[in-house]
Formats: C-alpha cells, sequence, structure tokens
C-alpha cells in the first residue's frame, strides 16, 4: 500500500516534525483533552465547509477529498468555485501567513489540477477579521514552490531521532509541550 502525506502535516511539519509524531500517539484520544482554544476555534471556522452546507451553489465544491498523486498528498479542500477558478482556504485568524499554510494551499492546487480543474487564483480568508489574503500561484512563486518541494521531500524522509528543535517560541506555543521530552520552553 502507497503511503501519502495528509495535508495537515505540511503546516505541522514546518511548525514542528516532532508535533506530528505526537499527533499520531494521540490516536483516537478525543481532541478535548489536549487541544488549545485556538484549535477548537479553528474547527469551528471549518464547520459549515466540512458540513457541505458553506453553499448551495453547485459550482462550489467544499470540503471534498483530494489526492495528489504527483506528490503523494491528500485531504480536502476548504472551497472552490469551478466557474471563476477560485480555491480558498479559510482560517479562523490571519495574524502572519506562514509557509506551511501556503504549502496547504498549493497541496490542494495540485490535487485539483490532478482532477482536471483549473485553479486561477487562490487566497486566504481570515474569518475573525473577515480579511482576504492572495496568494501567487505555485508557477508564479519558484521560490516557493521549491520551499513546497522541499518540504514534502524532507517529511518523506524524517527521522524523528534527528531532529532537534532550536526555536523555543515555538514549544511555547505547541499543544504538545508538556509531553515533549526535548521542548526548549520552561
Amino acid at each position: 500500500m502507497e503511503s501519502y502525506i495528509p495535508i495537515s502535516y505540511l503546516n505541522d511539519f514546518v511548525f514542528c516534525p516532532r508535533s506530528i509524531y505526537f499527533h499520531q500517539l494521540h490516536g483516537r484520544i478525543s481532541t478535548r483533552l489536549y487541544q488549545g482554544k485556538a484549535q477548537i476555534d479553528g474547527k469551528a471556522v471549518h464547520e459549515a465547509v466540512d458540513n457541505q452546507t458553506y453553499s448551495t451553489r453547485k459550482n462550489v465544491l467544499q470540503g471534498i477529498d483530494i489526492y495528489c498523486q504527483q506528490y503523494g498528498i491528500c485531504g480536502k479542500i476548504d472551497i472552490f468555485d469551478i466557474d471563476i477558478g477560485l480555491l480558498t482556504e479559510r482560517k479562523k485568524y490571519i495574524a502572519v501567513i506562514y509557509d506551511g499554510y501556503i504549502f496547504q494551499l498549493y497541496a490542494q492546487y495540485f490535487s485539483l489540477t490532478e482532477m482536471g480543474h483549473t485553479v486561477k487564483t487562490m487566497r486566504f480568508y481570515s474569518s475573525d477579521d473577515n480579511k482576504v489574503y492572495p496568494v501567487k500561484l505555485p508557477e508564479d512563486n519558484p521560490e516557493m514552490l521549491g520551499k513546497f518541494e522541499q518540504t514534502v521531500y524532507k517529511i518523506k524522509t524524517y527521522k524523528l531521532s534527528d531532529h532537534a528543535q532550536d526555536n523555543p517560541e515555538k514549544c511555547k506555543n505547541c499543544i504538545y509541550e508538556t509531553i515533549c521530552d526535548q521542548s526548549l520552553y520552561t
């Protein structure tokens, strides 16, 4: 059986590769036991998309499963308007657009493209402040595309024992900080 990378791992890996390990350790344990307010609020923003009640228009794909064979990535999209080729990733609040956010959008882009859709524009939507942040298509941003491909490669070749976090701020904001044996936050 071929293994694949969940789209959410792209952002998690950039934040801290160890967080993926700890997420897997929790397995089927209720997320209420370890998720913080930010994660709970973020899930609430996606509720309409996940339940496919964001729009009743037939030309709007929402919360559908996607797969990209080229990169071995799978997951779900938030919203894709087929008629205008607009791919939207919703976030509760965006203070900074991190590389991991863009990588998730790229994964959705490549998946939709492989499925035969034409993505013309991409954006993030911040629901708390109703702001829209346009994102260049991968072919229009070769530097970010290179970072995306490098991150996919690193995920596929990652060894937990080889990693050492060097950013205490990431540890401070990690929901797994209390169980991580390499936390830099004290």
